[in-house]
C-alpha cells in the first residue's frame, strides 16, 4: 500500500479528536473543531499545494481497491458511536455551559464531515448498499432530502440561478444559508412530485421518497426522545443544525459567483471545470475525501473520490476549504477578495 492511499487514514483524526473532546471535557470539549478550524488552516498556510493527478493507466486498478470503499463505510459506526457518547455526556448533567456548547459544535462538525460529506460521496454510487449507507449518514443531520436535491437538482442546475446551492456574486453567506436550506428542501419535494407525475402517479403516493424521509427522520427523533429525553433531542437538533450550516458554508464557497452561460432562449452550457472553485491544499483534500477537487466532481459526478483530478483551468480558492469557510463568515472581506477575480476565473465570462 502506497502513501498516497494510506494518507486518507489521517481523516480519522477528526473523529478521534471528537472522542477526546467528549471524554475529557473542559477546554477539550470542542475537539474536532480545533483540528478543522485551527490546525488545518494554519498548516495549509505553509504546506505546498499538490496538483498532481493519478496517471490514467493507474485509474482502473485504483478504482477496484476495496480499501477506499471501506474507509468510507467505517464512518457509519464511527458517527453513531460518537453520537451515542455525545448524547450520554450532555444529558447526565454536571457540564458547564461552555462544555455543552463545545461538545455541540464538536458533534456538529462530525455530522457534517463524517456524516453529510461521506454520505454525499456514497450517494453518488450505483449500489443499493452504498446508497443505504448514504441515507444512514445523512440521518443525524436530518437532511435526507439532500440525497434527492443534490443528485437530481444541484448537479443539473449548478452555477445557475435555478440552483439554490450556487451562491450569487455579492451574496452574503447568512442570506445564502436561508435561501439554500429552504430552497433545497422545497426543490426535493418538487423533484419527487415531478418524478411521480411522469410515472402517472399522484404526488401523495407511497413511492414518494420525501414522505418516507420525513417519516424516517421523525422516527429517529422519537428514538432519541425515548433514550435521552427532551434534552437529548434538543442537543441532537443543535448538532444537526451545525452540520447543516457547515455543509451550506461549503456549498457557498464551492460555486460563489460562478455562472454558466445560457444561450438566448435555449439551454445552459454544459458544466465545465471552471464552474466550481477548486482547492489543492492537501490536508483539506484528505479530511474531506477529495471534496475540494470539486471541479472534477461536477464535471463527472460518477468519478470516485480517489481518482478526482486537478484541472489547470478550474478556479482556485485563495485558501483551503477550512480557511475559506472562516473567511466566508466575514462577508465584506470575502467579497472584496473574491469578486475581483471572478471574471478571470470564468473563461466564458
Amino acid at each position: 500500500m502506497k502513501w498516497r492511499d494510506l494518507k486518507y487514514l489521517i481523516a480519522y483524526i477528526a473523529p478521534i479528536s471528537a472522542w477526546i473532546g467528549f471524554s475529557q471535557g473542559g477546554w477539550w470539549s470542542p475537539g474536532s473543531m480545533y483540528v478543522a478550524f485551527v490546525l488545518i488552516p494554519i498548516c495549509e498556510l505553509f504546506l505546498p499545494l499538490d496538483d498532481g493527478n493519478i496517471a490514467a493507466h493507474e485509474e482502473p486498478s485504483r478504482l477496484q481497491k476495496r480499501f477506499f470503499d471501506v474507509l468510507l463505510w467505517i464512518n457509519v459506526p464511527i458517527l453513531y458511536l460518537l453520537l451515542f457518547v455525545y448524547l450520554d455526556r450532555v444529558t447526565v448533567g454536571g457540564l458547564t455551559t461552555g462544555e455543552q456548547v463545545g461538545m455541540l459544535l464538536n458533534m456538529g462538525l462530525i455530522i457534517g464531515v463524517s456524516g453529510i460529506n461521506v454520505g454525499h460521496e456514497l450517494g453518488h454510487r450505483s449500489s443499493r448498499f452504498d446508497r443505504f449507507l448514504a441515507w444512514t449518514l445523512l440521518l443525524p443531520a436530518l437532511y435526507l432530502h439532500f440525497y434527492i436535491e443534490h443528485n437530481r437538482g444541484h448537479h443539473r442546475w449548478v452555477a445557475t440561478d435555478r440552483d439554490p446551492a450556487s451562491a450569487r456574486r455579492g451574496e452574503w453567506i447568512y442570506a445564502f444559508w436561508m435561501r439554500s436550506i429552504t430552497g433545497s428542501w422545497w426543490n426535493a419535494w418538487k423533484l419527487e412530485s415531478a418524478r411521480l407525475r411522469k410515472a402517472g402517479k399522484p404526488a401523495v403516493h407511497p413511492g414518494n421518497q420525501m414522505i418516507w424521509m420525513q417519516l424516517v427522520q421523525f422516527g429517529y427523533i422519537a428514538i432519541l426522545f425515548v433514550l435521552w429525553g427532551r434534552t437529548g433531542v434538543l442537543f441532537a437538533l443543535g448538532s444537526a443544525l451545525v452540520g447543516i450550516l457547515l455543509l451550506e458554508t461549503i456549498n457557498y464557497i464551492e460555486h460563489y459567483g460562478l455562472r454558466r452561460q445560457q444561450r438566448e432562449g435555449g439551454p445552459y452550457e454544459k458544466v465545465q471545470p471552471w464552474h466550481s472553485w477548486n482547492s489543492d491544499h492537501e490536508l483539506g483534500r484528505i479530511f474531506l475525501y477529495e471534496l475540494t477537487r470539486h471541479s472534477d466532481h461536477h464535471y463527472k459526478a460518477s468519478r470516485k473520490y480517489q481518482v478526482l483530478r486537478h484541472f489547470p483551468d478550474s478556479p482556485q480558492l485563495p485558501l483551503g476549504y477550512p480557511g475559506s469557510m472562516i473567511l466566508a463568515l466575514l462577508p465584506p472581506l470575502w467579497i472584496s477578495l473574491m469578486d475581483p477575480v471572478l471574471p478571470s476565473s470564468h473563461p466564458s465570462s
